[in-house]
């Protein structure tokens, strides 16, 4: 018999996982739809030309590519097939990926339909998206995005809201400690204009970005890799080691990268963002101005967003920012935009961690008819369709076993009630209602019973 299993990154998700997952997309639904938001669903597959180039040279790397159909050899560049060049051989052989974020598949939504959008356009999505990663804990090759995203608008309340939504979200789910990383990529410019590096601003991002991996030393030895000189490394070390409460923080920065136009604007945007959230206030969530927070992702040009469950070994569970011209890519220039997403499996893992889940949302059936033999089951399915109709969830017990498989099969899907309808019942009029918990047993009519476990 040949091994059966899946590929590395991926994962089988059973029922128990799996009530678990639709709570938390449940609880994010809900929110997103409060604020304001409308779901919208893209393909699995987009063209490639759509993706490339928009994630960063280290990001292309990490799309998963899909063979053209037929004979895909035929158009294959010979050159790369010859050198064995594999990067260069895939864009000959291969017309569509497998999406990397929903992002970018949003904009080219945009672009597609926005004659038909009211603008600002604000939509949710929550899809798989796959990542050519090398798999360990919290990073995973296939994984739910939860993103939600406003485009056609500069207003930075949209910011603002979505601090509130990261804030109401994981507070709902009850994340005990959470801190919201705040930094904006006009502050990072400015950084690297000062250090004389404005032309490598891609290159010092890259290398802050793994600040968290690799540690200073590692970022040092990045950037001096990449051309920087001890001058510029010593602007970005001074601004990096930065400390004290937001608003020093920003005093200071204004000393430092005074000189530098697009940095001030990027401390006015950050200041607008602190002062309104700072109105509004947050239920658990610690607002943090982090200037190490870099997000490589090339198509950010405004405020950047990091999430990070505190007392947990765990990267970002959420993040996102600004861009102001991702639909520019696709030929309609001058289209703000603002988003975040929800790393539905990292907080699924953060929340396992901390025993976060209700104990309820483990049972799908709150009530479990007994089967006891013909003449029962056709008296009990009458009883249980209006039960069913009472918005309760239900189910009978296919056959008629022994009680004590029943009661243990109730016991394992955890069904904490059991409806018990044996010849003295149905004279009676009354259904028998077993509670698993405590063992109680009383005598209901079938009002009664609605009403008690409504």
């Amino acid at each position: 018999m040949s091994q059966v299993g899946i590929p590395k990154g991926t994962r089988d998700f059973g029922p128990d996982v799996m009530v678990k997952r639709n709570y938390i997309f449940s609880v994010i639904r809900k929110t997103f739809e409060r604020f304001g938001y409308l779901p919208l669903e893209t393909p699995t597959m987009e063209n490639l030309s759509t993706l490339t180039g928009k994630y960063g040279e280290e990001g292309d790397q990490l799309i998963f590519k899909v063979l053209n159909n037929g004979d895909y050899l035929k158009d294959a560049d010979d050159a790369a097939l010859s050198q064995r060049d594999s990067r260069k051989l895939s864009f000959s052989i291969c017309d569509r990926a497998l999406r990397y974020d929903l992002t970018v598949p949003f904009a080219r939504f945009v672009v597609m339909n926005h004659n038909q959008l009211a603008l600002p356009f604000k939509r949710y999505q929550i899809q798989p998206v796959w990542r050519a990663d090398r798999p360990q804990k919290g990073r995973y090759r296939e994984f739910y995005q939860c993103d939600v995203d406003v485009v056609g608008s500069n207003s930075l309340l949209n910011e603002v809201e979505l601090i509130q939504i990261f804030d109401e979200v994981l507070t709902n789910l009850g994340l005990p400690d959470f801190s919201i990383k705040l930094n904006n990529r006009k502050i990072l410019s400015g950084i690297a204009e000062v250090a004389g590096a404005a032309a490598q601003m891609m290159d010092m991002t890259i290398a802050i970005d793994k600040l968290d991996k690799i540690g200073v030393d590692g970022v040092e030895k990045e950037l001096r890799e990449k051309g920087f000189n001890d001058d510029q490394l010593k602007v970005i070390n001074l601004v990096l080691n930065i400390s004290g409460s937001n608003e020093e923080k920003l005093t200071q920065l204004r000393g430092i990268l005074s000189a530098s136009e697009i940095a001030m604007k990027g401390i006015e945007e950050v200041q607008y963002i602190l002062t309104r959230v700072s109105s509004v206030g947050l239920e658990r969530a610690k607002l943090e101005l982090d200037l190490t927070l870099a997000r490589g992702l090339n198509y950010y040009t405004g405020a950047i967003f990091e999430v990070k469950a505190n007392g947990v070994q765990m990267g970002s569970i959420c993040g996102g920012g600004r861009y102001d011209d991702l639909t520019g890519i696709f030929g309609l220039p001058g289209l703000s935009g603002v988003g975040i997403s929800f790393g539905a499996d990292r907080i699924y893992d953060v929340m396992t961690e901390l025993q976060l889940f209700p104990q309820e949302i483990g049972a799908t059936t709150k009530l479990l008819f007994a089967n006891f033999g013909e003449t029962e089951e056709i008296y009990s399915l009458p009883i249980l369709r209006q039960i069913r109709q009472a918005g309760i969830n239900a189910e009978i017990y296919p056959e008629a076993a022994k009680m004590k498989k029943q009661f243990k099969y109730a016991d394992d899907k955890k069904i904490p009630f059991v409806a018990i309808i044996g010849a003295d019942e149905m004279a009676n009029g009354t259904i028998a209602l077993k509670n698993m918990q405590s063992g109680e047993q009383a005598n209901l009519r079938l009002e009664e019973l609605i009403a008690q476990l409504k």
